[in-house]
């Protein structure tokens, strides 16, 4: 079977969980390239909050480059497609993007999932999980922006779904999106 990836990208807020989940529904196996960091945090007992994870995600990046997140979860993505499509939560960086096309050619798409600024703060301030603040969301945004070159990658997405309309809305898009493709 030429089984595919979906990719999804897009800015903090903008419905890559959600629409990750989605997938899941349709049977699709998920890969989360941030429990890499969730696991660094936990392993160094340390406190899951925003400075935490951007310190490990800063220290895997400078330990294994901009590929990191990539180069760590191909094992799991490989053993994923041997039972299904899969789905990557949080593809990031411009060599993340670059690494995985090198390896699945044509079998990986690049969905994006954009929401406008205002929306996704208000979404990150009133999320139970990790809350942002308004402040702590822009400085998000500035720093992938900034670091971890996550323009391209959104820039080249195969596919683009607009998330304002909420969640019912985001489902719906999923599901035509996998119709679409697969």
């Amino acid at each position: 079977m030429n089984r595919k990836i979906v990719a999804i990208v897009g800015l903090p807020g903008s419905g890559k969980t959600e629409s990750s989940r989605f997938f899941g529904m349709h049977g699709f196996k998920t890969v989360k390239f941030g429990a890499l960091t969730d696991k660094l945090i936990k392993d160094n007992n340390l406190e899951q909050n925003e400075e935490n994870e951007k310190r490990m995600r800063e220290y895997l990046r400078e330990k294994e480059g901009m590929v990191a997140y990539a180069k760590l979860s191909l094992h799991e993505i490989e053993k994923a497609l041997t039972i299904n499509h899969v789905v990557i939560d949080g593809l990031y960086s411009w060599e993340e993007f670059l690494f995985l096309h090198r390896i699945f050619k044509e079998r990986l798409l690049i969905l994006a999932i954009y929401a406008p600024p205002p929306v996704r703060y208000l979404r990150l301030g009133s999320r139970i999980h990790r809350p942002l603040h308004k402040k702590e969301a822009i400085e998000r945004d500035f720093s992938e922006i900034e670091n971890l070159n996550i323009g391209g990658p959104i820039i080249m997405a195969d596919h683009t779904i607009i998330n304002i309309h909420g969640l019912d809305d985001l489902r719906v898009h999923i599901s035509e999106f996998v119709k679409t493709h697969f």
